[in-house]
């Protein structure tokens, strides 16, 4: 597990291609990065043209830029006070990849005593983790060599008026997060720590901790071992 504190999306998406490179070559070890985004809203392969009905200018006048991703999902949001991971994993089995992230999400919030939960039979277009009607939390993944990118989205605590400007996921649900439903503020680093041990805890590891000086080193070996 590597933290990266905060990145730009386009940083980090860059960085996730260059670890996927790398584990499916097997020069390293599933990897989970966790995150947070400046403003920035990304449109996954099934998003439409009314999801972002006020227009890509509009958006940049407001410091969110929209940026296309090859994930599932359809559009969604990313800023600070947003806890974001990209477990970039091997898989054999995508859908119960998706779930295990619902259910290390789900087991997180419960620490914090927040009752969440999963609508995966609802169908895909509720795929995430909801407090009762509200979505605390996103996810799309995309895989390629059966191995993940992508992942979720945890709303812990940000400012939740930018929702409101797209149509989230396809969906006219209300979002939420964790201080909106709670009351209290501040708890981003513990999520950090609790979501970390709920995914490792999921796939049945141990978590070990990376710095972004060492992953970026190791990156850089493999890249100067190809050339």
């Amino acid at each position: 597990m590597c933290q990266l504190g905060r990145l730009p999306y386009r940083d980090a998406l860059t960085l996730q291609e260059r670890v996927r490179d790398a584990r499916e070559r097997d020069l390293v070890p599933d990897t989970l990065l966790l995150l947070e985004h400046e403003p920035v809203y990304t449109r996954g392969r099934r998003s439409g043209e009314d999801e972002l009905p006020f227009g890509e200018p509009w958006y940049a006048e407001r410091g969110i830029e929209v940026v296309d991703v090859d994930r599932g999902g359809r559009v969604t949001y990313h800023a600070p006070g947003q806890l974001v991971g990209y477990p970039i994993v091997r898989t054999t089995d995508v859908v119960a990849h998706v779930r295990g992230l619902e259910h290390a999400l789900i087991a997180a919030l419960a620490e914090e005593g927040l009752a969440a939960r999963s609508r995966a039979d609802e169908g895909s277009d509720f795929t995430g983790v909801w407090v009762q009607e509200r979505k605390i939390g996103s996810i799309g993944v995309h895989v390629r060599r059966g191995v993940t990118t992508h992942g979720f989205a945890l709303n812990v605590d940000m400012d939740l008026e930018p929702w409101t400007w797209i149509v989230p996921c396809g969906l006219s649900a209300p979002m939420t997060s964790l201080a909106a439903e709670t009351g209290r503020d501040g708890l981003l680093p513990c999520m950090r720590r609790r979501v970390a041990h709920a995914v490792a805890s999921g796939r049945g590891t141990r978590q070990r901790l990376i710095t972004p000086t060492r992953l970026q080193a190791i990156l850089s070996a493999d890249a100067v071992a190809i050339a």
